[in-house]
Formats: C-alpha cells, structure tokens, sequence
C-alpha cells in the first residue's frame, strides 16, 4: 500500500517537516485558492507551484481531493455549469501533465461533508466530531440549494459524460467519495452516494477504468453494509482506488468519531482485509481527533476539522504499526 497524508497546498514547512519526519513521502492535497494562495488548479501554472511546494520538501503530490473551487454550478445544475465543467477538464489535464493521477472526488451538492457537533470528547479530552439526525431534521437549506435526488443524479451523470473522456485520456484516476454521513436527503438536498447501491448503479452507466469508489470505511460502515464483502468485490473489479483509515461508533442517525484503535482489533483486521485481497493503491489517515492544544475551527476549506496534525501523528502510527505487525508492506 501507499501511504500518503493530507497536507496543506499551502507549502506549511511545519505540517510538511512533520509529515516527512513520520515517513511519509506521498501527499494529498485541496488545491483551490482559500488554501493555495494561488489560481485555481484549472491554471496549470498554479498547480505546477502547488506541485513544486510538495517536490521541495522531498514529498510527492499524489492527488487531489475534495472541490478544488466552487462547484455549485455544476452540482447545481445553474446555467453557467458547462463554463465550470470546462474548467474542471482543463484541470484534469493539467493533473495529467504534471503526473498527478489520483482525483478524490464527492457529490454533495449544497451540503458538504456535515456534522451537528465538532466539540465531543474523546479519551483523555480529545475533542471529536458527531451527527445526530435529530438536530438536522427539521432544517433545510435555502429554497434555491434545494433539490430532488432525481436531480442530483442527473447532475452528477451529466459532469461524468463530459469530464469522464478527458480522465481517461489524461490518465487520472477519479474515485468517488460516498456521501457523509449517508443520509438522504439531508437539509431537504438529495444524496446519490449514500450506498454501494448507489455506486453500482454510476457503475453500470459508467463502465470506465478511471472511475471508481474512494473507499471511506467508516463512512460505509455507517450505511450498514459488509465492508469486508462490497471492499473484496471492488478491489476484484479495480474499482477501489484510495483507502480512508477511521471509524465511527453508531449508525447513520447517530455516531460520533473516535480514535482509530478505539474498537480494538476493527482498523488492523480490515487492513489484514484489504491486502489479502490485493490492494496496494494509496491509504491514508481520516478525520482524527484534535489533541492537547489542537482546535476544531470551522468546515471552511475541508482541512480543518479532524486535520489538526497531533491526532494524525497518532494515526499514522497506528497505521504503520498495524501494517508492520501483519507484515503489510507501505512505500
């Protein structure tokens, strides 16, 4: 397996010193502007820096992950989307120009990634993340970032038949993100990724080899499923592209965040998983909680809650500890 990390596009010489000191020699990064400093990634200069800011600290840039700029058009379906979808080609080009070859990507449109708490604490005072339905069920977005999952899903299928060719032909990877938490709808904003359900059914308008699933296991643990039967079925059709390490206790409704050896046994008995069934594709630490000193800031930009460094020290060596123990080797 590959072991990478999320780190900052920014070029934070702390958070990469760090990351090279754990061993780590792969990065995922969010490219766009509130994080970069620079253009957005559909500028192939802008890119290229963000690349050089990882080359210069002895780490590859492996991908990208999450909206590199505002999606809403597209996701939305607003007027402007094919101007939007355009630029969203022009930056997978220019991710195949530079060898960048791993695209994470979601479709939650109007509602990200979403918890009703950011507070909850963990061992020791720890603060973690939590959902509890009923805090979110009886709020809804604004009437215009409203809409049926009918057509979300058309959204979704119409950014796949334009950008879909250009990935292939550049030779990016995309993996899809399911929706988190998975439920649908959420804030009266319909959810097309709240199930392998869901995924089987873009799989099977979409029979492409650069089109497969981000497997975030706390995330599918969350939709009840067979991790270990869905994960075997998508390694076996090289549908699993990128591996997320984390759990969760609860279900869907109701869970909250926890340390990733918290559920003593889970993490390295699904890594023991992944590998006998022959997965060697990139790995990485997932929302961890904050540590002594560390804070939960806000949503803004994806990278602040869960990814203070302190708790994603303690996962990657968890990590490599599991990997080492069961002789699972990480490059």
């Amino acid at each position: 397996m590959i072991l990478t990390m999320m780190l900052p596009s920014s070029g934070d010489i702390a958070k990469l010193s760090i990351a090279r000191q754990m061993g780590i020699a792969n990065a995922i990064t969010k490219a766009d502007s509130d994080i970069s400093g620079l253009d957005a990634p559909y500028n192939f200069c802008a890119l290229k820096t963000v690349k050089e800011r990882f080359d210069s600290a002895g780490i590859k840039l492996y991908g990208l992950e999450g909206d590199q700029f505002d999606m809403a058009p597209i996701k939305l379906g607003l007027d402007n989307r094919d101007e939007w979808i355009d630029k969203y080609c022009q930056m997978i080009r220019n991710m195949g120009r530079l060898g960048i070859n791993l695209l994470c990507l979601n479709w939650m449109a109007s509602i990200g990634w979403f918890r009703t708490s950011a507070e909850v604490l963990e061992r020791g005072g720890a603060l973690s993340t939590a959902f509890d339905v009923s805090d979110a069920e009886s709020k809804f977005a604004d009437s215009e970032f409203q809409m049926s999952e009918e057509t979300v899903r058309e959204n979704l299928f119409y950014f796949l038949d334009a950008v879909l060719p250009v990935a292939e032909e550049s030779g990016v990877k995309m993996g899809l993100h399911p929706d988190d938490p998975p439920v649908n709808p959420l804030f009266g904003v319909g959810r097309v990724l709240s199930s392998p359900e869901d995924f089987e059914r873009v799989f099977e308008r979409f029979d492409s080899e650069n089109l497969g699933v981000t497997f975030c296991q706390a995330t599918f643990k969350l939709t009840g499923a067979d991790l270990k039967k869905i994960s075997a079925d998508w390694i076996k059709r090289r549908k699993m592209f990128f591996l997320h390490i984390r759990d969760v206790e609860g279900d869907k409704y109701r869970f909250r965040e926890t340390f990733i050896d918290a559920d003593e046994g889970f993490v390295p008995d699904m890594l023991r998983h992944y590998a006998a069934c022959g997965f060697e594709g990139p790995v990485r630490s997932d929302h961890a909680p904050a540590m002594y000193g560390e804070t939960q800031k806000d949503f803004k930009g994806g990278t602040s809650i869960g990814y203070q460094m302190l708790g994603h020290i303690f996962s990657n060596g968890y990590i490599k500890g599991c990997c080492q123990a069961l002789k699972i080797p990480l490059v």
